[in-house]
């Protein structure tokens, strides 16, 4: 059993338990996804404390519908659309409209994009530059929302396809279409800018 599927299973066995009560165990999916939680939300809210007060609010509402999960998809992909939801709610009630253009990258997003570099350097570029960094992250500010977020969710989050379907509520076969088609939009805008 690979890493990823024991999570998968270590996971099923915690929303169990706390199904039949145990709150130790729902405390433990707490800890493990916390963090992950909060960098969801963070790229709708911008204010640390909101985020914290989010990703709690988060959590409460997975608790309390606990009993609803029924195993179909991963626990951590309905967590991700519970937060996802929380911060959209938030937002809206705020007055302001749901951001997903104004997505940003960090340090720990620059990692999940370097099969992406790769893909794309020419033998010419063996090293892959700062420019060619800084042209690929101005084509994923051009993309349209919906291609911008299917394709961060494979690359950055690293969902799977059936996850990323989950979450976007849409077919496998949409998924799959906005990969391809974001990546296309990028390698046509940095063979412009090479």
């Amino acid at each position: 059993m690979n890493k990823k599927n024991k999570q998968e299973a270590q996971d099923l066995e915690l929303v169990e338990k706390a199904q039949a009560g145990d709150e130790t165990a729902f405390a433990q999916l707490v800890n493990t996804y916390n963090l992950r939680v909060m960098k969801i939300i963070s790229r709708y809210v911008h204010d640390y404390n909101e985020i914290q007060d989010l990703a709690q609010d988060t959590f409460i509402k997975a608790f309390n519908g606990l009993n609803q999960f029924r195993g179909d998809c991963k626990f951590y992909t309905w967590l991700y659309r519970v937060a996802i939801n929380t911060a959209k709610n938030y937002v809206i009630k705020q007055g302001h409209t749901v951001p997903t253009v104004d997505v940003t990258f960090d340090e720990q997003d620059h990692a999940g994009l370097q099969s992406l570099m790769k893909e794309l350097a020419t033998p010419e570029h063996e090293l892959m530059s700062e420019e060619l960094q800084d042209a690929i992250y101005v084509a994923l500010d051009e993309l349209s929302d919906e291609l911008k977020v299917t394709l961060m969710l494979y690359e950055i989050e690293g969902l799977s396809y059936e996850d990323i379907a989950d979450v976007l509520d849409c077919p496998v076969g949409t998924v799959r279409s906005r990969i391809f088609r974001a990546r296309e939009i990028i390698k046509l805008s940095l063979t412009g800018n090479q």
